[in-house]
């Protein structure tokens, strides 16, 4: 099975064929994270409920949780306006970043002058 094409045709990917996921807690509106997908990973998240996303640094596709546990069950798939961007809305288990923080944004606040 592949990607649904009436959504694929939506999708505006990057050279390298990708498109950013922006990731964010379902209920409390928390942005976790930003990783990549292309087609097959936006196809495996849609048809398991699991966030499947494609490592740019393993250059292999990663099931969010499969090794740390810390597992997001997918509530929502959101393409926006421009076929860009993709926000995914999960239930976060555990850590999102591989930091072992909540989130992506938790350690490096930069202040405005």
């Amino acid at each position: 099975m592949s990607l649904d094409p009436k959504v694929a045709s939506r999708l505006k990917r990057t050279p390298d064929g990708l498109v950013p996921a922006i990731v964010q807690q379902y209920d409390t509106g928390e942005v976790l994270m930003l990783a990549w997908m292309d087609d097959e990973a936006l196809h495996r998240t849609l048809t398991t409920g699991r966030a499947t996303y494609w490592s740019r640094s393993r250059s292999a596709y990663w099931v969010k949780g499969d090794t740390s546990g810390h597992v997001q069950h997918v509530k929502s798939v959101a393409l926006d306006c421009d076929g860009d961007t993709l926000l995914l809305k999960v239930d976060q288990v555990g850590a999102a970043c591989h930091t072992g923080d909540r989130t992506c944004f938790d350690a490096d606040q930069l202040l405005l002058s």
